[in-house]
């Protein structure tokens, strides 16, 4: 087993060139401006390709003070391969063009040791991009700073899953030290997703679209796991990271007696899609706050 995980989407799907992508990284988080939700605990953020999620992103990420976190969790969903529940990486390095992360093998283990987590093998870990596109960002806004990355690949989950997984990653996430990152796109629209449902009462599809998203967005701001299982149900809304969302929705409702704040900061779509031949990713990002 391969002790580091390569980046292997560097030079596709983001450039592999250090230089340029950490200027890229930093224009994209100067575009911002000030942070509207600074010392953000838990963030969710698109991972597409960055000429298109890219910009999305930094809204997430501009939310994060670094000063304070020593271990930053990623959640993100599988794409290519089915696991009931949650996976770890096997290796003790994740290679980004602008710096090299260390996994956290005692969290790994302290996980492990609720026998509620698989491992990844190599070929998983590098084939996943939901993980990796979230690497580079992290590199540069914890750059300098002493951390160490737990990577969690999320399978398939039933109500029952959600809740347990939420009820294993709430202290971690009560933790000041900790910083989350929810892996997640919205909704792929058009026929090579198998998905072309449009909302009535909208004249054009893309505001059909954007109308079917933020009615998910509002779920989550309201912090309502429940809810969201059951509007996805009824929508079928095609959101790739529901189940890291889920997770992270299930553990805010474990910390009853804390403030929390969940709220979107941008949103925006690949393509406004305004035919059935039309095709569209959406990209949304959110903090979450607790005191």
């Amino acid at each position: 087993m391969s002790a580091h995980r390569r980046a292997t989407h560097a030079g596709s799907w983001y450039t592999d060139d250090g230089k340029e992508l950490s200027g890229q990284l930093d224009a994209w988080l100067g575009k911002v401006g000030e942070a509207i939700m600074p010392g953000a605990r838990a963030i969710i953020a698109p991972h597409a390709g960055y000429s298109y999620s890219g910009p999305t992103a930094a809204y997430a990420y501009k939310q994060i003070v670094p000063d304070n976190v020593r271990r930053v969790f990623v959640l993100g969903p599988s794409h290519h391969v089915y696991i009931q529940g949650c996976a770890l990486t096997s290796t003790t390095t994740y290679d980004t063009p602008i710096g090299n992360l260390k996994i956290d093998r005692d969290t790994n283990k302290d996980l492990e040791a609720t026998g509620q987590f698989e491992h990844m093998d190599i070929q998983t870990d590098e084939d996943e991009h939901s993980i990796e596109m979230h690497l580079p960002y992290v590199a540069k806004v914890m750059e300098g700073k002493d951390f160490t990355v737990v990577p969690v690949l999320v399978g398939a989950l039933d109500s029952k899953l959600e809740q347990e997984y939420g009820k294993i990653f709430a202290p971690y996430l009560e933790d000041p030290s900790n910083l989350f990152v929810i892996s997640s796109d919205f909704c792929h629209w058009g026929r090579r997703f198998g998905y072309t449902y449009v909302p009535p009462g909208h004249d054009a599809i893309y505001k059909g679209i954007e109308h079917l998203d933020k009615q998910g967005m509002d779920i989550i701001e309201k912090q309502d796991a429940k809810g969201f299982r059951a509007y996805l149900q009824e929508c079928e809304n095609t959101i790739c990271g529901r189940n890291p969302i889920s997770i992270l929705l299930n553990a805010l409702q474990v910390l009853k007696d804390r403030q929390k704040e969940v709220k979107f900061l941008h949103y925006a779509q690949s393509n406004p899609c305004k035919s059935t031949r039309d095709s569209s990713v959406s990209y949304a990002s959110a903090a979450v706050l607790i005191s």
